[in-house]
């Protein structure tokens, strides 16, 4: 998670990093300027929303942009950007992701398939839900374009999801005023939560294709000496 830097001591106002460049994003373009930093980090999800949305709350707080506003173009924000993936992950196409994990080891064809068949059952609450997960977030979308999910759906969940997560942290940073940088160092803990649980997950289903491959590969060693020896006990019979 990506710290903050420096704050102004008289207002609050961060003057560097990420979020000095989100405040003068919106001290220039207003709550447009707040939409088009979220679509960013749709985008390229090193951009944490949990800085972004606090600090836009903080912005109209401090007069300097519309509360109403900056909750209609976060969630603008998040949209278009989630579409822009959604098109990315439509132009690769399940055909091309088929041939792609074909040649990943420990990967199979199955595997992608059980997950096809998971996203067509639950793929409206896994875009609604995934909108407020770090990391799938965004990645979320790249799926749905992939089994071209109806686009009037994502657009949707995808609005739902995102407006309700944006209202969320736009309104935490405008009751905390000043303190609004405190809304991201409790997020902070969530977002490192998930990033531990995908991790041991990742490693588990590892060590279990591993584990699974190298008795395969016993068996078929055992299945072989037991055919070795056969010829021995035929000879021995004679």
């Amino acid at each position: 998670m990506i710290t903050m830097t420096f704050l102004a001591a008289t207002e609050g106002r961060p003057v560097d990093g990420i979020a000095g460049w989100a405040t003068d994003l919106m001290e220039q373009l207003g709550a447009p300027g707040a939409g088009l930093a979220i679509a960013l980090e749709n985008l390229f999800p090193p951009l944490p929303s949990e800085i972004i949305l606090p600090l836009a709350g903080f912005t109209a707080s401090q007069g300097k942009m519309n509360l109403i506003a900056a909750l209609i173009w976060t969630t603008v924000g998040s949209v278009v950007g989630a579409l822009a993936l959604y098109g990315i992950g439509a132009i690769i196409g399940r055909d091309r992701i088929r041939r792609l994990v074909a040649r990943l080891p420990l990967v199979k064809i199955e595997d992608l398939d059980r997950t096809e068949a998971w996203f067509a059952k639950h793929g409206a609450k896994a875009v609604f839900f995934g909108r407020m997960i770090p990391i799938f977030r965004s990645l979320i979308s790249i799926p749905a374009g992939v089994e071209r999910m109806p686009l009037t759906k994502f657009m949707l969940y995808t609005t739902l999801g995102s407006a309700l997560w944006n209202t969320i942290f736009v309104m935490a940073g405008y009751g905390l005023g000043d303190q609004w940088h405190k809304v991201e160092e409790y997020v902070g803990v969530y977002s490192k939560g998930v990033i531990a649980v995908v991790a041991v997950a990742v490693l588990a289903f590892i060590a279990f294709r591993v584990v699974k491959s190298r008795k395969g590969g016993n068996g078929g060693g055992g299945a072989h000496r037991a055919g070795a020896r056969d010829p021995e006990r035929d000879h021995s019979a004679f």
